[in-house]
């Protein structure tokens, strides 16, 4: 079985996000004062996913930082962006790192949660045999605001409409992708590209398959969303122990003041 890597895209501004991300990347936001990309990490982790690359840019000292803790050594690789290379970019500028793996490419500023071994399972064991691409979906309440999957009767995306104006139903793209190395090698090759949805997905159209998240699926781009997570299920942790780092993040006031709206917004 090929090896499964993965490419965790940690590198965005959080403009919806200011002024929280005035002192904190997006990526490192809190969900139950711990940083999001913890969360995805403690996921990729218990899937037995061997390497991980993180791009940075915003902030990127601190997520560099995080990433030298113990917990992170040997298995999680960072790549630094003097200039945002956008989803597809990220992806194609490091080809060599994935060409030889199937590769989870993810947008680490979702929170997600569910059968995310049952994802994997699906792509490598269960799904048509002419994909190349797995894509997760989730039933979105903001259809005008997310990228509009229609399947055919087998699940395979035949057409997709980003951020539609009349959405034809409310199935999204959850921005968490399984692919094969056949895509890797056709972006190493091919003209340069900037984002993944647009530049990419419609060259594969009939081609991807899709597996439907029934956990919870929220984007925490904007504050309502960030603070709305808060008071959701939380799994248990992957590294329970307190160290040094995590101490000092716990009482950085943007991760103090979130948990303090978590409260406010509980009571509303």
């Amino acid at each position: 079985m090929t090896e499964i890597r993965a490419l965790l895209l940690a590198a965005g501004l959080g403009t919806r996000l200011r002024p929280y991300t005035e002192d904190l990347p997006k990526c490192l936001m809190p969900v139950a004062r711990r940083p999001l990309l913890e969360h995805w990490l403690c996921i990729l982790h218990r899937q037995n996913v061997p390497k991980v690359l993180i791009n940075t840019h915003h902030h990127s000292n601190l997520v560099t930082e995080f990433l030298g803790r113990k917990p992170f050594q040997g298995w999680v690789d960072e790549v630094y962006e003097k200039k945002l290379l956008g989803t597809g970019g990220t992806l194609q500028s490091n080809w060599q790192y994935f060409s030889d793996s199937t590769t989870l490419l993810i947008h680490s500023d979702n929170w997600c949660q569910c059968d995310f071994g049952g994802y994997l399972r699906y792509h490598m064991l269960e799904r048509p045999a002419h994909t190349v691409m797995t894509m997760m979906t989730f039933d979105t309440e903001f259809p005008e605001a997310s990228g509009i999957v229609e399947l055919d009767k087998n699940g395979v995306v035949i057409s997709f409409y980003e951020k539609p104006v009349r959405p034809k139903s409310n199935l999204a793209n959850a921005a968490v992708y399984i692919l094969e190395p056949e895509i890797i090698h056709t972006l190493a090759a091919g003209p340069e590209v900037v984002d993944f949805s647009t530049e990419v997905i419609p060259n594969y159209l009939g081609r991807i398959a899709t597996w439907k998240n029934r956990g919870i699926h929220r984007d925490i781009g904007a504050i309502d969303s960030l603070i709305a997570v808060q008071s959701d299920p939380m799994p248990e942790h992957c590294w329970s122990k307190k160290d040094d780092w995590l101490v000092n993040y716990q009482r950085n006031p943007v991760v103090r003041k979130i948990g303090s709206l978590r409260f406010e917004h509980r009571w509303r």
